[in-house]
């Protein structure tokens, strides 16, 4: 059975009122999960949460990393990419990463996870976004993400990292990572 998230006003519709709302959660066919949001779940997907709650960020870094199995290091909070001018987010479980409007959607993906939607960057972007940030992470977390990236290197569309390269600054250093690291 698919998991339903749901925001406080997306419940109160499909309750009926607020009253049938509260009624619902006591007798435990909805849960509150947190400050506006439900599920039918008590233990729902957070990356499902975070979509619902987040619909125009995308989910990168950590989390998606961790969601395409490209490391076993399950994520602290969920890691989220938005636009630059979009509201801070203030929920404590969320690291936020502030891009360009024009940055945010190449490699933005809708993935079914089987008990919920979320949106996510293609692996291809998520490598691009891991050289980026190459200086910022761990040392052995990053080889460990590079080693498997080596390992899915004949599955990945090079051409599409390329393009997305592209968009970004530091494009040359990048495709130097890419060469010699990953391919």
């Amino acid at each position: 059975m698919r998991d339903i998230v749901l925001t406080y006003e997306s419940a109160v519709e499909e309750a009926g009122s607020r009253g049938a709302l509260e009624t619902k959660v006591r007798s435990g066919g909805l849960f509150k999960i947190g400050r506006g949001i439900y599920s039918s779940s008590e233990h729902p997907d957070p990356l499902v949460v975070a979509h619902v709650l987040y619909p125009d960020a995308v989910i990168t870094m950590d989390s998606a990393l961790a969601s395409y199995g490209l490391t076993d290091v399950p994520p602290d909070k969920v890691h989220l990419a938005t636009a630059r001018d979009a509201t801070r987010i203030s929920r404590p479980g969320y690291r936020q990463y502030f891009t360009e409007r024009k940055l945010l959607d190449p490699g933005a993906v809708e993935k079914d996870m089987g008990h919920g939607t979320i949106r996510i960057y293609d692996r291809e972007r998520l490598l691009v976004e891991v050289m980026r940030r190459q200086a910022t992470l761990p040392l052995d977390y990053y080889r460990e993400v590079i080693a498997s990236y080596r390992r899915i290197s004949e599955d990945l569309d090079v051409r599409l990292v390329e393009d997305y390269m592209a968009l970004f600054k530091r494009q040359d250093a990048m495709f130097d990572i890419l060469q010699r690291e990953v391919l």
